[in-house]
């Protein structure tokens, strides 16, 4: 297949060329990545001024493009980048990101948005997270980036976006595999409060994981990833909660009132 591979690291990553290295054994890779970090920008994309694209030379992949935009940017541009070139890809991944997108952390991961991109914009999608911040173990995140790569997504739903989180272990050190869902995710001490030099108040984002005890290995993916197991979790970019539609249809809230006329439709 030809695979369009992007992050949220920069261009310049190491699990960006792990990923990029292990596809390449069976696939054709091309790049579409940031020119710089850009952990925790979710699905952003850039309207307020241009993107610059410079092609740049990545091993092992055809064609390789440093952006100035978002994860986001990266997919969608690329693509569409790609095909003027007469290069259709067939799927998009995401990774390996330094660091997990675990729970809700998801809403806010750079990685995982660039992946729902590529479900938008009509491709199957993977996004591959080690958790540390300075991994040394990819060989699973990677064996399992290759595993995914040869599913038939069209046969489970051909909208659907694999987020795969990993232990920063060797692979014999870790539990096993779990398919599971999100869990919630939150932090011990997240919020610093400090001041700058003109005395403004200044905050920033820190802390640790909070380790939930009790928490079984099959309650979410966090849950299983404290339990020592990688996790893959199907994931899509539609945030509709359809189990709550016709609750909220009979709340009311779409009756004729005030000059508002009312659609009760299916």
């Amino acid at each position: 297949m030809k695979i369009l591979v992007s992050n949220d690291d920069g261009i310049d990553s190491a699990g960006l060329l792990n990923l990029v290295s292990a596809l390449a054994s069976e696939h054709r890779i091309y790049v579409c990545a940031p020119d710089s970090q850009r952990s925790g920008t979710g699905h952003g994309i850039t309207i307020t001024h241009p993107v610059t694209v410079t092609e740049v030379d990545i091993p092992l992949a055809k064609k390789s493009y440093m952006m100035s935009g978002t994860p986001a940017d990266c997919v969608k541009m690329g693509i569409d980048l790609l095909a003027d070139d007469g290069i259709e890809i067939d799927m998009v991944f995401s990774g390996i990101n330094n660091g997990g997108n675990l729970g809700t952390d998801t809403l806010y991961s750079g990685t995982v948005s660039a992946a729902l991109e590529g479900s938008v914009c009509g491709l199957p999608a993977v996004a591959v997270s080690v958790n540390a911040l300075a991994p040394k173990h990819y060989e699973l995140a990677t064996a399992l980036a290759l595993r995914a790569s040869r599913l038939d997504f069209a046969s489970i739903d051909d909208k659907l976006v694999l987020n795969i989180n990993v232990p920063n272990l060797p692979p014999e050190e870790v539990k096993g595999v779990k398919v599971t869902g999100l869990g919630m995710r939150e932090y011990y001490n997240w919020k610093v409060r400090s001041a700058d030099e003109a005395g403004r108040v200044t905050l920033s984002y820190a802390g640790d994981p909070i380790h939930y005890e009790g928490l079984d290995s099959d309650a979410n993916d966090v849950g299983a990833s404290q339990h020592g197991y990688a996790t893959v979790t199907p994931i899509h970019f539609d945030l509709t909660c359809y189990s709550l539609i016709d609750k909220v249809r009979a709340s009311g809230i779409a009756d004729s009132a005030d000059g508002v006329s009312s659609d009760t439709s299916p």
